[in-house]
């Protein structure tokens, strides 16, 4: 039967070292199977919503941000050399091995990840160098405008509700298991009527379990 609902367009940023976002990504690739979702992808770096604090940071986390530069910078190359269809592949690639395999986040993890999606591995040379910054940079302030700098990764923009209406952004949901099936098409449909809501700020509670991958 043919879908004729109105497809919504969701920008999804996201960070490949957040264990968090990986499961927040496998959900919205859920969620792509049962309502007219189109996902647009792209970076954003923790490293760089970290500046200037990193010594108010933990030990583990602070150790993680030297690790963030170098998979952005990749996701970033492979975009502008084979085009922005790359960034799910390739970020799938890399989740796969970081939070699955739990792989280390170094070059050679990296180069397996391109290699997995049919790119080249030397493409991993940008992730040892400033090149794409800029890049890295622009689209991750894209994503942080829209929702303000107290968040993290990842960052989910939809169209506001009304015609001509802004862009609606939030930060999350954070979510553990990904959730599959109805449950996971109930999750988004709820989310959609949240954040719609004029006014509409922050739902939250304690984390009381870590991430959990399938």
């Amino acid at each position: 039967m043919n879908d004729f609902r109105p497809r919504t367009p969701v920008d999804f940023w996201f960070d490949p070292v957040c264990p968090w976002t990986w499961l927040t990504s496998r959900w919205m690739l859920e969620v792509s199977k049962t309502r007219p979702v189109d996902i647009a992808w792209h970076v954003m770096s923790l490293a760089v919503l970290n500046e200037g604090r990193l010594d108010e940071l933990p030990e583990r986390i602070r150790l993680l941000m030297g690790q963030a530069w170098a998979p952005v910078r990749v996701l970033t190359a492979a975009s502008q050399v084979h085009g922005s269809e790359m960034l799910e592949p390739l970020y799938t690639a890399m989740g796969t091995r970081f939070h699955l395999q739990d792989q280390p986040r170094t070059r050679p993890t990296v180069e397996a990840a391109l290699r997995d999606v049919g790119l080249p591995a030397d493409l991993a040379d940008a992730g040892d160098a400033d090149t794409y910054d800029e890049l890295v940079r622009a689209s991750h302030l894209e994503g942080i405008a829209l929702v303000g700098q107290d968040v993290g990764s990842p960052i989910i923009a939809v169209p506001g509700p009304g015609a001509g209406a802004d862009k609606v952004a939030f930060f999350g949901p954070v979510v553990t298991p990904a959730p599959k099936g109805e449950q996971a098409a109930q999750l988004w449909d709820g989310t959609l009527a949240v954040v719609s809501t004029p006014g509409f700020y922050e739902i939250k509670r304690t984390r009381t379990v870590g991430p959990l991958f399938d």
